[in-house]
């Protein structure tokens, strides 16, 4: 085998071999991706009836909520980023999404918080001011994310932010993947908030995003709460008591549904990722066959000339 050939011979199998592991991870991120689809929209419809009680509980409280700490504007003069991003690459432009609009976010004037070691790197190599960083498992529970709630909590009240802003690759189907910068404090205007967050569920509820096929199931049903219904609300133990839990539980549910959020959109994005790269590399190793076979064949006609020449020559 002369040396062109064997040259080719090594390339179709290394692309081979890399299409073999490229094809292990699509399938792995395939069985994650369905999992955490199915959370990130179960926690949407949680999200949503959430949401409709604390708006309908400040409305009831609204001559004392103008006290509470999280509920009153105050000026800006360092911002609280929480970035949640993979722990791993290989999913497609995600990342670079990420960070591109982390970019633009002022680095003297902010204060940032990492979930997922891709962005604490991305943190620590542009020299921003990383306070905290965090890692959670792929089955996210509350209890993990419950300390992080607590962080930013106390961070803000002491003052040394003046705002809760999430950024996160938001999951709106397996092909697309939004990342987002999300105000969660101050809390000024509940009612916008409230009104923004259902037409989103609705929004995903009508495209029906895991209609695709890649899960196999549909989207739940968004609750029946709605805006502009009003409700005779009794608090127990009292109204203080319910104000001063209320919305600390909101930051941390918002910070709990953006990690959701972030494990369905990764899990998707590298899923899709991997079969592109399965895909391109069966199609290399079609092309490299198909041209290993031209020179194998000109290479034996070659031989076959070389002979007839001789016997002629005798």
């Amino acid at each position: 085998m002369s040396k062109g050939l064997r040259e080719t011979s090594s390339r179709i199998k290394s692309v081979k071999s890399t299409a073999q592991i490229t094809r292990a991870m699509q399938l792995v991120a395939s069985s994650k991706m369905k999992r955490a689809q199915e959370t990130a929209l179960a926690g949407r419809d949680y999200g949503r009836l959430f949401i409709d009680i604390f708006d309908s509980a400040l409305g009831s409280l609204e001559s004392v909520a103008n006290d509470h700490p999280l509920l009153r504007p105050r000026e800006i003069r360092t911002r609280g980023i929480l970035l949640v991003s993979p722990d791993k690459g290989l999913c497609g432009a995600l990342n670079a999404n990420l960070f591109r609009l982390l970019n633009d976010i002022p680095a003297d004037a902010s204060k940032f918080v990492a979930v997922g070691r891709r962005g604490s790197q991305h943190l620590a190599r542009s020299r921003r001011d990383l306070v905290l960083d965090y890692s959670v498992s792929d089955r996210v529970g509350f209890s993990e994310v419950r300390p992080i709630g607590d962080r930013l909590l106390k961070l803000y009240k002491d003052g040394t932010i003046d705002t809760v802003e999430i950024l996160y690759p938001r999951f709106k189907n397996t092909l697309i993947q939004q990342a987002v910068l999300q105000r969660v404090l101050p809390v000024t205007d509940i009612g916008a908030i409230a009104q923004e967050i259902r037409r989103r569920t609705d929004t995903a509820t009508a495209n029906n995003p895991l209609a695709d096929g890649a899960s196999g199931a549909e989207a739940p049903a968004a609750p029946v709460a709605s805006a502009g219904i009003s409700r005779e609300i009794t608090f127990e133990p009292s109204p203080a008591a319910v104000l001063a839990e209320l919305p600390d539980l909101y930051v941390k549910h918002s910070i709990y549904h953006a990690i959701l959020e972030a494990k369905a959109s990764e899990h998707s994005a590298r899923m899709v990722a991997m079969k592109a790269a399965t895909d391109n590399a069966q199609k290399i190793t079609e092309s490299l066959t198909l041209e290993f076979n031209k020179a194998r064949q000109a290479a034996i006609t070659q031989e076959i000339n070389e002979i007839t020449a001789a016997v002629l020559m005798r």
